[in-house]
C-alpha cells in the first residue's frame, strides 16, 4: 500500500510510526492503528500531515461510481450537474482488519459525452484517492454518509460496507479532534465538513489514524481576463509547436485535419509559473499552414481549444505531443524545476499527485503547473468564449 508522501510511497507501517509519537492521549496497550485486542475505545493518533492528493490505502475497489450508482440521473434528491463555485470536503477512512482501503477517484463525476459536453458532476463526489469526499458548499446544504455511498452505488448498512460483510462494523467520527462512536444507521451519518469518518470492518483499531493536510492556496480574488487574441504572462518560448511536435502526421491519435468538423467543441486553460513568474503558452500550437490538431492554441492567453467530431479523452500528455515539449515532474517544456500540478474545476480544486501527462483535458478546466518555488495563490479568470 502506498500513502505517497513526498516520496509517494510511505508503508502504512511507517504511517503508523508517525501516529505513534504524542498521539491521543493514553491509548488501549496496542500498537497505534494496529487491530486493538480488547473493545476499549480507540485513541486518535497524532496527526499525519499529508498534502492534499495523496493517495490513502490500498486499492480495492474500481475507480468511479457503479453502474447501479450516480451515472447522471438525479440520486438521493442531488442531481448531476455543473460544478459549485465554493467547496469543503469530508475526509473518509475505511478499514479492513486494521487495512487501509483506498476510497476510489471519481466517484460521482461523469464524463463528457456530445450530447454533454461539459459532463457533470454530484454535489459529493471524489476527485482523487485521498479519502477527501469533496462536498458543494454553494448552497450551504449537508449531505450524509449514505447520499455518497447511493451516488458510488454500493451498500451502506450495519451489516455490508461497499460489498464488505460478515464482520463487526464500527464507525467512529473525529470532528475537530473530539473522536466519537457513531451508533446509528451509517446511512443517516451527516458528514463533517473537514471531519474524519472512520469505518472498521472486522477486528477494530486500537488507535486511529488522523490527517492533517496541506490545502491548495486560496484563489486570488482578481480575475485575470482571458481576452480573445491576447497575452497571459511573458514570452518564454516560440510560437507554434516545435519540430519534434506535431508537423501533421497523427500524435497519439490525435489528427491534424483541416475543415474538420467541430461536433464536440470545448475549451480548457494551461497556465505555467517557474519560480513565480508567470510563462506565456505559445499561440498556434497544433496549427499548420494545411490543418489543424484536434488540440491546439489561438493566442498567447493559455486556453487550450480541444475541437473534434468525436467525444473522446483528450490528456495534457497528448498536448505536450503536439507541442513538441518534454512534460514530467522535474521538466515542463525545458524548464526545469520540482513540479506542482493544481487541478481547479470551477472551484473544485485539488492538488493533483498522479502522472502528469495523464491529466484529463475537459471543458472550462484550469490547469496550473507550479515549477520552483511555490505561488502564492491560484489564478481565477474571466474567460471569453473561444470560437
Amino acid at each position: 500500500m502506498s500513502y505517497g508522501i513526498v516520496s509517494r510511497v510511505v508503508t502504512f507501517g511507517a504511517i503508523l510510526m508517525l501516529a505513534s509519537c504524542g498521539g491521543g492521549g493514553g491509548g488501549s496497550g496496542s500498537s497505534p492503528g494496529s487491530p486493538s485486542a480488547s473493545n476499549s475505545q480507540p485513541t486518535l493518533a497524532k496527526a499525519t500531515a499529508l498534502v492534499d492528493g495523496t493517495k490513502v490505502g490500498d486499492d480495492y475497489w474500481a475507480a468511479g461510481s457503479t453502474q447501479s450508482g450516480g451515472t447522471g440521473q438525479t440520486v438521493s434528491g442531488l442531481n448531476c450537474g455543473a460544478r459549485g463555485n465554493v467547496y469543503t470536503y469530508s475526509h473518509l477512512s475505511v478499514y479492513l482488519n486494521g487495512r487501509p482501503l483506498a476510497l476510489p477517484t471519481n466517484i460521482g463525476t461523469v464524463a463528457p459525452t456530445l450530447a454533454a459536453q461539459t459532463g457533470c458532476a454530484y454535489p459529493v463526489h471524489t476527485d482523487d484517492e485521498s479519502g477527501k469526499i469533496r462536498m458543494d458548499a454553494s448552497t450551504g446544504a449537508s449531505y450524509t454518509l449514505g447520499q455518497f455511498f447511493a451516488i458510488w452505488g454500493q451498500p451502506l448498512t450495519s451489516s455490508n460496507v461497499a460489498g464488505l460483510t460478515g464482520m463487526p462494523i464500527t464507525i467512529y467520527v473525529n470532528n475537530g479532534g473530539q473522536l466519537s462512536k457513531y451508533t446509528g444507521d451509517p446511512a443517516s451519518l451527516v458528514l463533517p465538513p473537514h471531519g474524519e469518518v472512520s469505518i472498521q470492518i472486522g477486528t477494530p483499531l486500537g488507535q486511529i489514524p488522523t490527517f492533517a493536510w496541506t490545502d491548495p492556496p486560496s484563489f486570488d480574488p482578481n480575475q485575470t481576463v482571458l481576452a480573445f487574441g491576447g497575452t497571459v504572462g511573458t514570452g518564454h518560448w516560440q510560437d507554434g509547436s516545435t519540430s519534434t511536435g506535431g508537423t501533421g502526421a497523427d500524435v497519439d491519435g490525435l489528427v491534424c485535419a483541416s475543415g474538420m468538423s467541430e461536433t464536440y467543441h470545448v475549451h480548457a486553460h494551461l497556465a505555467i509559473i517557474n519560480n513565480g513568474q508567470w510563462l506565456a503558452l505559445p499561440q498556434n500550437i497544433g496549427i499548420l499552414s494545411q490543418c489543424n490538431y484536434e488540440m491546439h492554441t489561438h493566442d498567447h492567453t493559455g486556453i487550450i481549444h480541444i475541437e473534434t467530431p468525436n467525444a473522446k479523452n483528450f490528456t495534457l500528455g497528448q498536448f505536450f505531443d503536439i507541442w513538441g515539449q518534454t512534460l514530467s515532474r522535474t521538466n515542463v517544456a525545458g524548464v526545469t524545476g520540482t513540479v506542482v500540478a493544481y487541478i481547479n474545476d470551477n472551484g473544485d480544486v485539488r492538488r493533483y499527485e498522479g502522472e502528469l501527462r495523464d491529466i484529463p483535458m475537459i471543458s472550462h478546466r484550469d490547469i496550473t503547473l507550479q515549477i520552483g518555488s511555490p505561488v502564492n495563490s491560484l489564478a481565477t479568470y474571466s474567460w471569453y468564449e473561444p470560437q
